[in-house]
């Protein structure tokens, strides 16, 4: 049997189609479906980003944020503190609070990924570096 607390909370669902896109901190275009511009995340929030081809994110790091960036169409490459690797569809990346990160589209067609941040992604927590 479940808690009643639980019973009681609402059920809150987003569609990527009806979010807004806007740009982040390093120069992304993203459509957020949970946190705070969307869905009442508290712990984490989840976006779609979009790299145009021959685009590339500002490098940058955040001081508290964990990102996950899994990769649903294009190729490019990511490079996490240093390290370069290729990332291509179904590839995941894990970025650490405090790595430097830039993310290029090397392909022919937009680069795009599914971004969860914990906590949740802000601007404030977004430190630019070049």
């Amino acid at each position: 049997m479940r808690a009643a607390a639980h019973m009681l909370a609402p059920m809150h669902v987003a569609n990527i189609e009806d979010a807004e896109s806007f740009i982040t901190k390093d120069g992304s275009a993203i459509r957020e479906v949970a946190g705070p511009v969307s869905l009442p995340a508290v712990n984490q929030s989840l976006a779609e980003a979009t790299v145009p081809v021959g685009g590339a994110t500002d490098e940058h790091y955040h001081r508290l944020t964990e990102e996950l960036y899994y990769f649903i169409a294009g190729r490019g490459r990511m490079r996490v503190d240093g390290e370069d690797r290729d990332v291509k569809v179904g590839d995941c990346v894990v970025i650490p609070p405090g790595a430097r990160h830039k993310l290029f589209n090397e392909g022919d067609e937009p680069l795009v990924l599914l971004c969860c941040c914990a906590p949740m992604y802000s601007h404030d927590d977004t430190i630019i570096t070049e």
